[in-house]
Formats: structure tokens, sequence, C-alpha cells
């Protein structure tokens, strides 16, 4: 029995295996806590061709303690952790400003929620589907909450392993939850090529037959492109402006012009795989180019009525139509019946009914 569903759909669009892959714009810290920059992020996206943007919802006091280590020590200006995520906060009408602009631009609006308060935050926008983060996979009190609002679940599995994956998949299902899609995920920032782990993605899918992705930190458009290949219904990215722009992620993210490239692959990508060709009716419909692609037998040299042809006075020249090549040897011994100029094709009618 199919436990998750083979597909399903997030704001009029379908996710599933024989739909064109989603791509996600992971906008995450790339902000840098500027409000400015994250509607600016929502214009890039769109603009790039994405179907989605996503954001991070952080909210210091419920999240995170003076305890908390940064992960990457980038900053200069944030004495802690918890004074980082401060930074990066949105208020509820910011949030609201942001969500509007992204329907606006046709873009599913995504965060991941870091705290119940901000799970409470985005629950209020009413947002279309819920992206539970790497480190949260065995949260299960997460979890129990959003379940709450019926809406589609995915996973990055970057830090979990098979057992842990099973798992919270097995506890989504006593949550009867059948909307849930699964990223492949590795959790380096950037992840080295030979992490990337495409071929995890095949077993999720064999295992739970639930739309896969992959959620990808490279700073390179290839594994994504690549993921398509692999059956990716899924495609997340980290964006930011450049490479060297200022936060812990920039180095693992596309820069627009790579975004808007890897939305052209999918579209590229997709109309092939999704369009079969038969030769036979193909060959049908390029006769006309046949003709000129192919070839007739001519003479190398003109000659004189009456020449009996031999193999060495007899070539091959565009276009087709005339005498096929595949007759030249029958020509050998004929006669013709005038002159004959080399510049255009033998016609059977150049030679004398022996």
């Amino acid at each position: 029995m199919q436990i998750f569903s083979p597909n399903f759909e997030i704001r009029n669009i379908q996710i599933g295996l024989n739909f064109k892959p989603i791509i996600i714009a992971e906008v995450a810290q790339a902000h840098d806590g500027s409000l400015g920059f994250a509607h600016s992020f929502i214009d890039i996206a769109s603009e790039s061709g994405a179907d989605a943007i996503k954001f991070q919802t952080h909210i210091a006091d419920a999240e995170s303690t003076l305890d908390e280590p940064f992960r990457v020590k980038f900053s200069k200006q944030d004495s802690s952790r918890y004074a980082y995520w401060k930074r990066m906060e949105f208020s509820f009408n910011e949030w609201l400003g942001l969500y509007k602009h992204a329907l606006e631009k046709n873009l599913i609006f995504l965060s991941s929620p870091f705290s119940f308060e901000a799970i409470d935050l985005l629950t209020k926008l009413d947002i279309p589907a819920w992206k539970i983060a790497s480190g949260e996979v065995m949260n299960y009190p997460f979890l129990d909450k959003i379940s709450e609002t019926k809406k589609p679940i995915l996973i990055s599995s970057g830090m979990s392993s098979y057992a842990e994956i099973d798992n919270v998949m097995g506890y989504l299902k006593k949550l009867e939850i059948k909307d849930v899609g699964l990223f492949q995920c590795t959790t380096k920032y950037p992840t080295p090529l030979n992490e990337i782990g495409l071929n995890v993605m095949k077993n999720f899918n064999f295992k739970y037959k639930c739309p896969v992705g992959l959620s990808d930190h490279s700073g390179d458009i290839i594994p994504a492109i690549m993921s398509m290949v692999y059956g990716a219904s899924m495609i997340e990215v980290h964006i930011a402006l450049n490479s060297m722009q200022f936060g812990p992620d920039t180095k693992s993210s596309l820069n627009p012009n790579q975004l808007k490239e890897l939305c052209r692959a999918r579209d590229i990508i997709y109309t092939i795989k999704n369009n079969d060709v038969d030769k036979d009716i193909m060959s049908r419909n390029l006769e006309s180019v046949s003709n000129l692609f192919g070839r007739s037998i001519a003479l190398k040299s003109p000659q004189k009525k009456g020449t009996v042809l031999t193999k060495d006075m007899l070539t091959l020249k565009k276009p087709s139509g005339g005498i096929p090549p595949n007759e030249i040897d029958k020509l050998v011994g004929k006669k013709l019946n005038k002159d004959v100029s080399h510049c255009y094709l033998l016609r059977t009618t150049d030679l004398a009914n022996n």
C-alpha cells in the first residue's frame, strides 16, 4: 500500500516524478538582517524563473541562548550566535510584507521555523508547506505542532542516518501526514562534490515512494542539474548576490546568473525527458532536409556522348533525388547517349538503352 503521496500540490504547482521539478531559492541568512535585501532576493528569484523563495524564521529569545557557539566564526559585529539571530529577526508585519511580495511575484513563499513561536508566526501567514531544516528532523514536538496544519512537509536529511530518516518517516505516517517531500542533503558549506550523494535520492524514492529532491550547498549548478536526471522533483539551492558577500553560507550559494541558468537548464531537461521521438515519423518529417544532405551519383569530370562508364569516372555528390549511391556498380559499362556535364547529377535519361 502506498503510504505517502507520489505527488502533491503546493500553491497549484504539482510536485512529483512526472511533473517539472520545482526550484526553491533559499535565502537563509543572505539578507543579513536587511529587509530591503530580503525583498531584493524575492525579485531575483522571480526574474530567474524559480518557483519558490525560502527564508528561515529565527526568533532569538525562543531559539537560542548565550551558550550557542557560532557554526562558522565569520561575524565581527555580532558578539554571540544569539546576537546574530537577534539581528536576523523580522517582525510579523515585515514577514507579512515579504509573504505578499512573493505572492505578487507568483512565487511560493516558504520559511523554515526554528522555534514553536516561529511556527505560530508562519501559521498566521498561512504558508502553503513546511520546510524542516536538517537540524530539526528529530524534533518530534515540532512535527506534532506542524502536522496540525495538514500542510505538506518537506524534510532535509543533511545530518540524518538512514535509520533516523526511517524513524521520522514512520512518525509522520503515525501522524497521518501523506504529503511528504524528502531532500537528500549534506550539511557541509560548501559541500564537496564527492559528498553530494545523488544516489541517496534514489534510495529514498524506492523506499518511501514520495517526491524526492536535492538540497544543495555546493555553490555550483552542476549537482542540481544532475539531480534532475536522477529523478529530483524538488531542488533547493542557496542564493546570494555573489560568493564574496558577507555571511556564513555565501560560498555555498548560487549567484543570480547561476540561478537563472539552473532554471533554464531545468526547463530544457524537462522538455527533453518528456518528449519521446519516433524515428520513423521523424524521418518522414525530415525528408526535405534529407534530400539536402543526401547524395546521388555524378560524374567526376565531363564526358562525351558514347563514353562507356567505368567506376573511376563516378562519384557521389549532393543532393539526393538522383540515381542513389547503392546503384553505382550497376552503372559500370553503361554508355552515355549525349554529352554530360559533371556539374549536374547523372540521370537515367543520360544513359543509352543497352
